[in-house]
């Protein structure tokens, strides 16, 4: 009989991989993602796509950017994965390949893609995962799924989601074809714009502080100076 892995076993198991301490504003992202991976993970409905991958990708590349040290970026997101039981070069790749197949189209291109990938040629692998998504009714809808269609539609044409009202035009267009819910969609994008937000500009303050205190460092170092002399 298998037994289903906990949210405890996979933390565990990432925590056993990467040994490190990992900085407060930062670990905070890191384990939500854990989660929120880790449940999908052993739901039954829920299949691995490129898609998904783009959005895991997306996500912790966006809120770990300005981690220090920069090094430990890689050693963190391969632990992720691995507690997972996942290839982190598979995500990489995947998520890579997925941008890659539309860089060089329109962004009315890419949304006319995501709602109605029965039509048109182009983008092969997309294309029949975006197929075999609006096809299935048990489709397993999740907020990284959200942002890697929200990351291939900015890849191309970032200025479509920039202004409130061609986000949501966007939004319900892709909500229709892929017979995803338009409320969840909505919320689960603007969550994750706020979220950024609300990161850079905690890394804003972690740098002034970081700033304020080296200055703090040199002041004394400088003071014991003059005193000795």
């Amino acid at each position: 009989m298998n037994t289903v892995r906990t949210v405890s076993d996979t933390k565990r198991a990432f925590y056993t991989n990467h040994t490190r301490p990992i900085n407060s504003i930062y670990r905070r992202v890191v384990e939500e993602l854990m989660v929120e991976m880790h449940l999908l993970s052993v739901n039954v409905d829920f299949e691995y796509d490129p898609i998904y991958a783009l959005g895991v990708v997306s996500s912790f590349d966006q809120f770990m950017e300005g981690y220090s040290p920069e090094g430990e970026k890689a050693s963190i997101f391969a632990a992720l994965c691995q507690a997972l039981e996942s290839d982190v070069n598979v995500y990489r790749a995947e998520a890579q390949q997925a941008q890659e197949q539309i860089k060089d189209w329109s962004g009315e291109a890419v949304v006319a893609l995501v709602c109605d990938p029965h039509q048109g040629d182009g983008a092969d692998a997309l294309r029949g995962r975006l197929k075999a998504i609006a096809d299935n009714p048990k489709f397993k809808y999740s907020r990284l799924f959200a942002i890697g269609l929200y990351t291939l539609v900015s890849t191309v044409d970032s200025e479509r989601l920039q202004t409130e009202e061609s986000r949501n035009q966007t939004l319900e267009k892709i909500a229709q074809g892929l017979g995803l819910s338009l409320e969840k969609l909505q919320k689960d994008i603007e969550l994750y714009r706020s979220n950024l937000e609300k990161v850079k500009q905690a890394q804003a303050v972690m740098k002034d502080i970081l700033e304020a205190g080296r200055k703090k460092r040199q002041e004394r170092a400088l003071q014991k100076e003059e005193e000795r002399e």
